[in-house]
């Protein structure tokens, strides 16, 4: 690295001592810096969620990032259990991702061509799960899914695809969609701009409910390309499933010949080297990926077997390009976190760590008999203001999030950064250290116990 990357790396000199009293965080410069954002884009973000419209202030703006912590523009140092909504799982500024994207722009951005680091990422993505023969890469999850949806429905020759309410599957038309009326029910747009077409071809099931599922594929089956579902539903909070549904779900598609899709993008290489699929143990048809192995640089693939991915051009007839997929520094990140992930012991390790932040906040609000729960699944958390399981986006009070809008305000005022939205999950990182860990769940309890405390 140059002195000036090396600079940019070291940012533990800048870092403020840490303490779990309220410090009443300056936004100062974060807020000025949004209001010129605003004049440039819509909202101020390039992300709805950023603009903290959920919780309390202005977003801050982040100007460093290193291990477990960023620091904002006003100089605030927080430790991050957003981890750029999941992606970071080796935490920021890793060395060998970052040596490994400084190395591959030194050789080149671009090329719109094929090359080693693309080569090799594939290769280790494919040698290290059953589940899939070949892959195709493109730059975002989003871009994973609808290419996904277009294998699908062009290799079966089917139109409909099913989905289910609470899964969330990036900014696609015809996914972009929330259930109508009745039991068998087509979606309606959830956005402005997605035709009512497009959104009649996709239905909307209830999360959990095999006999919605069996009802649809009886009455349509002939006519659905394939279930897609997020098997750690992790988009709109974490609604864990009872696996006997997702096995159901196989055995159901298969039973009438209709593809079963597994949107891994979150869940992917998260909660082990094979995702969520190899977690449960059950073989998709295809899978999407995306966040962990871009290793912070914008990345999305999809996969299957041999037969299904030969359909994708230029084998076969599925079109799908990109000028910028399997760009060399998205790959060369990608390959150098995938590297550090197949270590022995290391989804053990990151299970302890996130164990060793939740089970003290779970203890605390048992003794406290706090209303509130923590789904977690691996490395990946979720603060629920309920004290019964939810597995369904219904089952979300949305009158909770007035906890969660004091509970982010009081964390970022004890040093801790979460995702600004309580339908959000929480991601630990194979850098967050023991350290890290004791002092953020104590923020965690000291915040609680403000946001409980009697009027």
């Amino acid at each position: 690295m140059t002195s000036g990357q090396l600079k940019w790396c070291n940012f533990a000199l800048h870092y403020k001592p840490f303490t779990n009293l309220p410090m009443h965080i300056t936004r100062t410069t974060s807020a000025d810096l949004f209001e010129q954002a605003k004049l440039v884009f819509p909202g101020g973000v390039s992300s709805p969620v950023r603009a903290f419209k959920s919780v309390d202030g202005p977003p801050l703006f982040m100007v460093k990032g290193s291990g477990s912590r960023i620091t904002d523009a006003d100089g605030n140092t927080f430790i991050d259990f957003c981890a750029s909504w999941g992606p970071l799982i080796l935490g920021h500024c890793h060395p060998a991702v970052q040596d490994a994207i400084v190395d591959a722009v030194h050789h080149g951005t671009s090329f719109g061509t094929p090359s080693l680091p693309e080569l090799h990422l594939g290769q280790l993505m494919v040698q290290h799960n059953r589940f899939i023969d070949k892959v195709r890469f493109v730059s975002s999850g989003t871009e994973a899914v609808m290419s996904a949806i277009r294998l699908a429905r062009g290799a079966t020759g089917k139109n409909k695809i099913i989905k289910f309410e609470g899964c969330y599957h990036g900014h696609v038309d015809s996914l972009l969609v929330k259930a109508g009326s009745g039991l068998v029910t087509f979606g309606v747009g959830t956005s402005a701009g997605v035709p009512a077409s497009f959104a009649s071809e996709t239905i909307v099931l209830p999360l959990n409910d095999r006999e919605a599922l069996e009802k649809t594929l009886e009455a349509h089956g002939h006519d659905v390309a394939a279930v897609i579902i997020e098997p750690i539903p992790a988009n709109n909070g974490l609604l864990i499933q009872d696996v006997s549904f997702l096995h159901f779900l196989r055995d159901i598609t298969r039973q009438y010949g209709v593809l079963l899709l597994f949107d891994e993008v979150i869940s992917g290489f998260r909660v082990g080297l094979e995702g969520a699929a190899g977690l449960y143990g059950i073989a998709p048809d295809i899978v999407t990926y995306g966040k962990i192995i871009g290793g912070g640089m914008p990345v999305g693939a999809y996969g299957g077997s041999h037969a299904l991915m030969s359909h994708i051009s230029p084998e076969g007839p599925v079109y799908q390009a990109g000028t910028l997929s399997g760009n060399p520094v998205a790959m060369a990140a990608g390959l150098a976190t995938l590297r550090e992930l197949i270590k022995p012991g290391f989804y053990e390790t990151l299970e302890e760590k996130t164990n060793l932040l939740v089970e003290p906040i779970r203890r605390h609000a048992d003794k406290h008999g706090y209303p509130l729960t923590i789904p977690q699944v691996g490395s990946i958390f979720w603060m629920v203001f309920s004290r019964d399981a939810v597995r369904t986006a219904d089952q979300i009070d949305a009158d909770s999030m007035q906890y969660f809008r004091k509970l982010h305000a009081g964390l970022l005022d004890r040093g801790v950064y979460l995702g600004p939205s309580g339908y959000e999950v929480g991601f630990v990182s194979a850098a967050h250290s023991t350290t890290d860990l004791e002092q953020a769940a104590e923020a965690f309890c000291d915040t609680l116990d403000e946001v409980f405390r009697p009027a």
